[in-house]
């Protein structure tokens, strides 16, 4: 699948999403229900209520972009650990939940920041 990168800011919409909505009504559900700016560059993820369809939005400079993934078997594991309606989540979070990665029950180690000395 091609992935979007990871540097960007994924807002995930926790309610399960009619996946028959197009670009119109996901941009629509990013301004009522998440009560954020569709144009903003951030990802917006939704799922269906089986969690085995999801459907990512994207604002990319003169249109938006939508990804679709279907599983054939399984499930996404959508992060209950979280709170409020809306979650925001790290591109590579983004990347582990398409992967089938349970956010719950994995951290990713923290990031190091070395600097020089004299």
């Amino acid at each position: 699948m091609i992935r979007p990168g990871t540097d960007l800011t994924v807002y995930l919409c926790r309610e399960p999403v009619d996946m028959r909505k197009q670009i119109d009504g996901l941009a629509l559900l990013v301004q009522e229900a998440m009560d954020l700016n569709p144009f903003e560059q951030a990802l917006f993820v939704f799922g269906n209520r089986q969690r085995d369809k999801v459907k990512l939005l994207f604002w990319e400079r003169n249109g938006f972009v939508v990804w679709y993934k279907r599983l054939e078997r399984e499930c996404f594991k959508w992060p209950t650990h979280l709170e409020g309606d809306t979650v925001t989540l790290t591109g590579q979070e983004l990347n582990w939940l398409l992967d089938g990665v349970n956010l719950k029950a994995m951290q990713p180690h923290k990031a190091l920041d070395f600097q020089q000395v004299g």
